[in-house]
């Protein structure tokens, strides 16, 4: 399991940052940025690919309602193929 990539430590705690879709060849390269709130844990939040679909939407309605703060962003096709897939995934997590 690879790390998130932590953004920024500020007064209201961590930025957990992480991507999705390096893998294919078409399609857009997308990032999920999320600050939870260490008063209120989520139980179960563990690698997603280990997790059975019904419980990565279970756990995604939590992260909605209990997260400080989250946002979901991306580079499109057009961004990947002018900056590179790495500097795009950058893009998109600071989008995110």
């Amino acid at each position: 399991m690879k790390a998130p990539v932590v953004l920024h430590i500020g007064p209201l705690g961590l930025c957990g940052v992480d991507e999705a879709g390096r893998g294919p060849l078409a399609g857009p390269v997308m990032a999920a940025a999320v600050m939870l709130d260490p008063a209120r844990p989520i139980a179960g939040l563990r690698d997603s690919k280990k997790l059975s679909a019904a419980r990565r939407q279970v756990l995604a309605q939590e992260i909605r309602q209990y997260a400080l703060a989250w946002h979901v962003a991306s580079a499109d096709v057009h961004e990947i193929d002018t900056l590179n897939i790495l500097q795009a995934t950058f893009l998109a997590m600071r989008r995110a």
